[in-house]
């Protein structure tokens, strides 16, 4: 897909995203206040956040997508992993500030019994985020965007975190009043583990590793079914966020011309750059046959 069209998808989800999560943030606050709910207060926060990781995923979406220039000559894709740590790290402080102050509440013994009116607060959270995971979830997987994936899961950590505050609610109208700061303290441990994860996918994404072994065959296959490749002296792949780069050595008839070898390692080259649509450039070297190291 071409960066002009993944910007566009990534532009409209995040759109529909930030307008969602202002509206959503703005009545869990405004509910948790009123109906004196912590764990509801503290979803609204979280709301909050993803307001803020979906403009970070927007920015990273948009800068990965520009073309390659003389710093740059590889591209700008690794950009996308650099603001899913960024996205991780806020997640993470959000999650620690949460629990922090629910462990606060329950030493200063500030636990308040919510009203009934707090459970609708945590009921329209879980459908609006859970739904807005999947929408944003089928975007990124469009355009394989791992930094949209982030901002998919931030929603389901949302939707999660938004059942935790209805059994913490629930809970506590039913005389388990510790369970409401408990409920806003796993919420906080949520927020933590998902960061955790999304940081260590960004960490996979910013060191070359290989394809997987359904790619690595697909290339092989790919390359000796192309006329004049005798066999294939070396082959390695190297994930570059959403793309692959791969370095092949083939061997080809010793007695061939330079301008017939050349035929077929350009023929190899545009084979795979057509037929596996991740494959960013592919580089070919030339072995004459039984000399290849």
């Amino acid at each position: 897909m071409k960066s002009e069209e993944r910007l566009s998808v990534a532009y409209r989800i995040s759109k529909v995203s930030i307008a969602i999560n202002v509206l959503l943030s703005v009545v869990k606050i405004f509910i948790g206040i009123v109906a004196r709910s912590g764990a509801l207060v503290a979803d609204g926060i979280h709301s909050v956040s993803d307001v803020l990781t979906t403009i970070m995923a927007m920015l990273g979406v948009y800068i990965s997508g520009q073309s390659s220039d003389e710093e740059h000559p590889y591209g700008h894709e690794k950009y996308e992993p650099v603001f899913g740590k960024l996205m991780a790290t806020f997640l993470c402080v959000t999650g620690v500030l949460i629990a922090f102050n629910a462990i606060k509440n329950i030493q200063n013994g500030v636990v308040e019994i919510p009203t009934g009116t707090a459970i609708y607060g945590a009921l329209i959270s879980i459908i609006v985020k859970e739904g807005m995971y999947h929408y944003t979830m089928r975007g990124a997987n469009l355009i394989e965007s791992s930094v949209l994936k982030a901002d998919a899961w931030h929603h389901r950590t949302d939707a999660i975190s938004s059942v935790g505050s209805f059994i913490g609610i629930w809970g506590a109208m039913h005389g388990w009043v510790i369970m409401e700061p408990i409920a806003a303290i796993a919420i906080g441990v949520l927020i933590i583990k998902v960061s955790v994860d999304i940081y260590m996918q960004s960490i996979r994404e910013l060191i070359d590793t290989a394809a997987d072994s359904a790619t690595i065959e697909d290339i092989n296959e790919i390359i000796l079914e192309t006329a004049g490749v005798i066999e294939i002296d070396d082959l390695k792949t190297r994930i570059h966020v959403n793309r692959l780069f791969v370095d092949v050595e083939i061997a080809v008839n010793a007695d061939l011309t330079l301008r017939e070898a050349h035929r077929i390692a350009e023929s190899v080259h545009d084979r795979i750059e057509d037929m596996v649509p991740k494959v960013k450039h592919c580089m070919v070297h030339v072995n004459p046959y039984g000399e290849g190291e």
